[in-house]
């Protein structure tokens, strides 16, 4: 029987990285000038560079980085394959999700396109290296996953490089993380409890999107009786925009915990969560960039975007606090704080080098453009960076440019999904670009599908994996929890503020047009701002920061 091989294997060479140290460990030490030591996937040591060599490094080569270390970065709100599509000028400001979900030009501009591709089999290997390069060029070295579907009901998760939360192979270290409740187990608030009462890591639950009292009694449905509510210390809680003082008291007392998307919320909504009072009440709360349509491109975004909001509104965050947004808080949320999220012995070699290293570390990050990333490494191989560093560590791959810097990209892996097996980069956006452009057409192919006989689908069928568009599509799987709680009309809480989406559309072909790729960075791509200046729900304020830091 032939041994599965292992999603994230320990196998990678000696490495040392030199530079300034930004450990985000507890005692948020810095070493001025320090050196970094990885093997076989892990930190072996971090100390001065005036120390000696650990045991097995003597005649190991030291990569004076000119840079500064950071742990990479962990993105708990993602829906990958989406970052094809260019942001979503949106046309109104709603309140809760129901509303735009239901609007006809979300569905012509995101979830008709989104179908249209995934009805592409062809197309499904260039979106999932298109957009897993995406998150490496921002410095994710863990995310959520992208969800794979046959024909025959099977699922499985794409195997990327990009450490995924929801599919590990390591359940003692790794406990893989939930992000929907099978088969809308979740019928009552009791029953929720319980499914979450056997979580191992975090339950990613999209909660409370919007503004209004209809998003908010997504949160209020958790509530069983009296004191007792469905929360324990595995639920987090996405968005959580609706939610208000009282509220985050409840979901910090009873050890709940949330990932905010502020960005998404400005699109959207015009507003975020009241992240002041979710701190005060000591929730724990991390970043996630929502999607590229009407969210940021990469977590060097959200950053920025947390940055700006919390400096108008009087400091809410230190910038260290910010940086431990991307890095050692997701870690604690998930359950992996042993492993990753910070530069410490024993940890994985997840790391990240900003080119530089003057000026305070942490403003430093939150400042930095995809450009001034010299190195992404996860699990001890250099997965981008500087084309010079990248050949000098022996990780020799796709040369791009970035920022008109030569990057080099190196995804070579030996569990590699084998959609993605010796597709590059530049052929997978180019045949996204081609087939965006002429996205009517793909729509018509996709409504006239080509009949495969019995036997053909028994020798092939299976083996055709298309993408599971969970969050527009009624899969039998949900993001969130199906809780009866009555509002105005009777309605059920989730007829009420998650209708399906596809309830009444037209054919695809008549609602899809041409659009463009999203492009894969924002220092490349001269127009982003400008786009971004005429979303009408954005704060100036928000806007105005956001050229001065991308600038």
């Amino acid at each position: 029987m032939a041994t599965k091989k292992p999603i994230d294997p320990a196998d990678s060479p000696r490495v040392v990285l030199e530079g300034r140290v930004v450990t985000m460990n507890g005692n948020a030490e810095v070493i001025a000038n320090g050196r970094v030591y990885t093997h076989n996937g892990d930190i072996v040591a971090v100390q001065e560079a005036t120390a000696p060599a650990p045991a097995g490094f003597g005649n190991t080569a030291v990569s004076a980085t000119g840079g500064t270390i950071y742990p990479g970065f962990i993105d708990l709100h993602n829906h990958m394959p989406y970052n094809v599509l260019p942001l979503w000028q949106v046309p109104k400001k709603f309140s809760n999700r129901g509303q735009w979900g239901r609007h006809a030009e979300y569905h012509s501009k995101i979830s008709a396109p989104m179908q249209t591709l995934a009805a592409t089999p062809e197309l499904l290997a260039s979106i999932c290296r298109y957009v897993e390069a995406k998150a490496l060029v921002g410095g994710t070295t863990t995310g959520q996953g992208i969800t794979l579907a046959n024909q025959s009901g099977i699922r499985r998760y794409f195997r990327g490089v990009v450490r995924n939360v929801e599919a590990t192979d390591d359940e003692a270290s790794l406990p893989a993380a939930s992000t929907r409740v099978p088969d809308v187990a979740a019928k009552d608030a009791q029953t929720f409890l319980t499914r979450l009462k056997k979580e191992k890591s975090c339950y990613l639950l999209h909660l409370s999107e919007g503004t209004d009292a209809t998003a908010r009694r997504a949160f209020q449905s958790l509530q069983i009786g009296g004191a007792s509510w469905a929360i324990t210390p595995s639920l987090c809680g996405i968005h959580a925009a609706a939610l208000q003082a009282p509220d985050f008291e409840v979901l910090a007392a009873n050890g709940g915990s949330m990932v905010w998307s502020p960005f998404s919320n400005m699109l959207l909504y015009g507003r975020t969560a009241d992240i002041a009072a979710a701190k005060a009440a000591g929730v724990p709360i991390s970043l996630g960039c929502d999607w590229a349509p009407s969210g940021s491109r990469n977590l060097l975004n959200e950053l920025k975007v947390a940055h700006i909001f919390s400096e108008a509104n009087g400091g809410i965050f230190t910038a260290r606090e910010l940086v431990a947004m991307v890095t050692r808080e997701p870690a604690g949320l998930l359950g992996w704080d042993r492993v990753v999220g910070t530069i410490e012995v024993g940890k994985r070699a997840d790391l990240l080098v900003v080119e530089g290293t003057a000026g305070d570390p942490y403003q430093q990050l939150i400042r930095a453009k995809e450009s001034d990333l010299a190195l992404v490494m996860i699990n001890g191989v250099g997965r981008i960076g500087d084309a010079a560093l990248m050949r000098k560590l022996g990780f020799a791959g796709e040369t791009l440019k970035i920022g008109g810097a030569n990057h080099m990209l190196f995804l070579a892996h030996p569990a590699e999904d084998p959609l993605t097996q010796n597709l590059t980069l530049s052929a997978a956006g180019d045949r996204l670009t081609r087939a965006l452009r002429g996205l009517p057409a793909l729509a018509r192919m996709a409504e006239r599908p080509r009949p495969i006989s019995p036997m053909a689908m028994a020798r092939a069928g299976a083996n055709t994996w298309r993408l599971a568009l969970d969050e527009i599509l009624d899969t039998g799987v949900e993001l969130r929890a199906n809780l009866p709680v009555r509002v105005p009309g009777g309605r059920t809480l989730r007829a009420a503020a998650m209708r399906p989406v596809f309830a009444e559309t037209k054919k695809l072909s008549a609602a899809v047009m041409p659009l463009a790729i999203d492009a894969l960075t924002v220092v490349d791509d001269p127009g982003y701002l400008d786009a971004l200046d005429t979303q009408r729900n954005v704060p100036d304020t928000i806007k105005e920061g956001l050229r001065d830091l991308w600038s």
